[in-house]
């Protein structure tokens, strides 16, 4: 899984990831998950007739690893792609570190 020290890195996938550091950032400089799990390309946006989507989301991090909280901050097009990385984002792991840390994590989906 690739990482660099900007704020973005593209990891290829199902859909492909696309991840920012929080500004946030705790002593360590970075927030990294050690489980993900891809998220696959929604039931609901192949019955819709979409190929394609993006989603912009924002995890909150707790002190026991666990995602506490996923914001949509953007999403296209809309009502296809949010339950899907919702139930998907709050499953991941995170490496310990400080309670409330905050990931922003592009998606772009591709069928």
């Amino acid at each position: 899984m690739p990482f660099n020290n900007s704020r973005r890195s593209w990891v290829p996938a199902g859909a492909l990831l696309a991840w920012a550091l929080s500004s946030g950032a705790h002593a360590a400089g970075e927030i990294m998950p050690v489980s993900r799990i891809e998220p696959e390309f929604p039931r609901e946006a192949i019955i819709a007739g979409a190929d394609k989507g993006r989603v912009k989301a924002r995890m909150t991090v707790d002190a026991t690893r666990e995602v506490t909280r996923v914001e949509i901050l953007d999403v296209t097009p809309r009502r296809l792609f949010e339950r899907v990385v919702i139930k998907t984002l709050s499953r991941w792991k995170f490496a310990p570190g400080s309670d409330g840390r905050l990931m922003e994590i592009e998606i772009d989906f591709h069928r």
